[in-house]
C-alpha cells in the first residue's frame, strides 16, 4: 500500500508541476521582488526590513494562488475526466486517494515557495548586501499554512465544484486570520490561546523586523498544522465516502 500511495503522490506532483499556473505565478512574484527595491513610493529605495516584509507578502500571495488554483480543481477535474475511477479500481481506499492528492499539492507548493524564496534572497543580497536567511523561516510558516488551506480546499472539492471550492477556501482564509480578533474579549487584543487561528502562521513581525522565531514556536506551528490538516482530511474523507462515484 505504501508503494501505491507513493505512486499517487508522485502522479499528483507531476501533474501539478506541468500546470502553467504554478510557474506563471512564481515568475510574476519573482519579477515583483526585483522591482520592489525601486518602488516609487519609497523614493530612492526601500529599507531591507521593508523589503523583507514585501517579500513575505508576495510569498504568501504566490503560495495562496497556487494552493487554491490546484486544490480547488484537482479532484473535480479527475471526476469529470473519470480518471478517478481507474485509481479507485486498484484497491485504493478513498481516504488514501485524498491524502495522496493533498500530499502531492503540499510538495508542489513547497517547491514553488523554495524557488521564490531563493530569488528573493538573491535580490536582497545584491541590493542590500545582506544574507536574508530568515526568509526561509517565513517560507516554512507560509508552507504550513498552505498545507492547512490545501486540506480544507481538498475537503470542499470532495463534494463541490471549483468555483464553490475557491470561494470556500478564501472564506476560510479570511475567517482563519480574523477569528482571533473577533473572539477576543473586550479587554484583550487577541482570543484565548486555545482558539485555533491562521494568525499563528503570520511571522512578518519577527522575520521582517526582528531576529526570527525560535524552535519552540516552529514546533507550535507544526502542531497546529498537523491538527488542522488532520481534521480537514478526516472531514474530506467522510464527504468523499458518501459521494456516489
Amino acid at each position: 500500500m505504501t508503494d501505491v500511495l507513493l505512486a499517487l503522490v508522485t502522479a499528483v506532483t507531476a501533474d501539478a508541476v506541468r500546470r502553467k499556473v504554478v510557474w506563471v505565478v512564481v515568475l510574476f512574484a519573482g519579477l515583483l521582488s526585483f522591482v520592489a527595491p525601486s518602488l516609487p513610493s519609497y523614493g530612492v529605495g526601500v529599507a531591507s526590513a521593508v523589503y523583507r516584509e514585501v517579500a513575505i507578502a508576495l510569498m504568501f500571495v504566490t503560495a495562496l494562488v497556487v494552493t487554491v488554483a490546484l486544490a480547488a480543481t484537482r479532484i473535480p477535474s479527475e471526476i469529470e475526466r473519470r480518471t478517478v475511477f481507474n485509481v479507485l479500481a486498484r484497491d485504493v481506499r478513498r481516504w488514501h486517494y485524498l491524502v495522496a492528492t493533498w500530499s502531492g499539492l503540499v510538495v508542489v507548493v513547497g517547491v514553488a515557495l523554495l524557488a521564490f524564496t531563493v530569488v528573493a534572497m538573491v535580490v536582497g543580497g545584491v541590493v542590500y548586501r545582506e544574507l536574508m536567511w530568515r526568509l526561509f523561516q517565513a517560507a516554512f510558516a507560509v508552507w504550513l499554512e498552505m498545507g492547512v488551506i490545501a486540506a480544507v480546499t481538498v475537503g470542499l472539492s470532495s463534494a463541490f465544484g471549483p468555483v464553490t471550492n475557491t470561494v470556500g477556501a478564501l472564506t476560510f482564509v479570511f475567517i482563519g486570520h480574523s477569528i482571533s480578533g473577533l473572539l477576543a474579549p473586550p479587554s484583550e487584543h487577541s482570543a484565548p490561546r486555545w482558539v485555533p487561528s491562521l494568525e499563528a502562521f503570520n511571522v512578518i513581525a519577527p522575520v521582517a523586523h526582528g531576529s526570527g522565531y525560535g524552535v519552540g514556536y516552529a514546533l507550535s506551528m507544526l502542531g497546529l498544522f498537523i491538527a488542522l490538516s488532520g481534521l480537514a482530511l478526516v472531514g474530506a474523507s467522510a464527504l468523499l465516502e458518501r459521494r456516489d462515484l
